[in-house]
């Protein structure tokens, strides 16, 4: 009689005298399991999509160019380390057309699994502002050139959909500069969310011809929307938790704003709030 593992024959009557490569073989045998466990811990590849949308301004239009999305394994402040997320859709996008919830997609591809420490809008020279039918240049200082630093610090698992959006807050990122000169200069402020890790609030204001802006405060800051033409809003980004929804409308409708409270926000999913009329 023989006994067999992994392959290995050891005779039953050397037993004894084969005690020594039984154990080794065992031994062979868990090593190779351990390494194949801690591979498929490491391996494999995760899904990145990168998409944009834009807090409200006083203005026309907002035209900004992307040319990249970086993303870096590290939070450290040096500019070491980073790689584009490929298969990117550079361009120049309005980004007052990005309210009631509509999103561009900057960037949708496979990356390495892994650590992700930061994330990099990096933008071009041909931005420009349109107020009062008149387009002005805007000014972008020469350190946007490097992009723009988020701050992720989250580690992507293999064969996992990531989807991050990274909020344009248009009313603060356009400064008017001092004196006569009327120049605009654009200090982008950007917050950036993960679908994954917070939820989103959208409903339909109903206030005739008459925009609303709706807004929610997140800790210290203030998350907000236009509505569309339809009156749709779409607040993006919320951390799961229960918050209060405030509903302005233009203030040539002489129409009263709206809070409504206990609205309950989930991480990866969107909380309806339906119509809410406000005449």
């Amino acid at each position: 009689m023989n006994i067999l593992i992994n392959n290995y024959i050891i005779p039953m009557k050397n037993l004894k005298k084969n005690l020594n490569l039984i154990t080794a073989v065992i031994l062979l045998c868990l090593v190779v399991v351990s390494c194949s466990d801690s591979n498929d811990n490491t391996n494999g590849t995760s899904r990145v999509v990168v998409k944009m949308t834009d807090a409200p301004g006083d203005y026309d239009a907002v035209f900004v160019e992307v040319l990249d999305v970086r993303i870096k394994n590290s939070s450290n402040s040096d500019d070491s380390g980073w790689v584009s997320v490929g298969n990117i859709n550079p361009g120049i996008y309005n980004l007052l057309e990005l309210t009631g919830g509509v999103t561009v997609l900057l960037a949708d591809n496979e990356i390495p699994s892994g650590f992700v420490g930061q994330i990099r809008l990096v933008l071009g020279q041909n931005n420009s502002v349109v107020k009062d039918g008149i387009t002005y240049p805007l000014q972008t200082p020469s350190a946007q050139q490097s992009g723009l630093k988020l701050q992720i610090n989250q580690t992507l698992q293999p064969n996992v959909n990531y989807t991050f959006l990274i909020d344009f807050d248009v009313n603060q990122s356009i400064v008017v500069q001092a004196g006569n000169s009327g120049n605009f200069n654009l200090h982008p402020v950007l917050r950036v969310s993960t679908e994954a890790a917070s939820g989103s609030i959208t409903g339909v204001a109903i206030a005739g011809e008459f925009q609303v802006l709706a807004s929610v405060t997140v800790g210290n800051e203030i998350v907000s929307a236009y509505t569309d033409e339809n009156g749709v809003f779409y607040l993006h980004g919320i951390p799961a938790g229960t918050y209060a929804v405030t509903l302005t409308p233009d203030v040539n409708s002489n129409l009263p704003s709206v809070t409504i409270e206990n609205v309950i926000v989930i991480n990866g999913e969107t909380t309806e709030l339906g119509n809410i009329p406000l005449q």
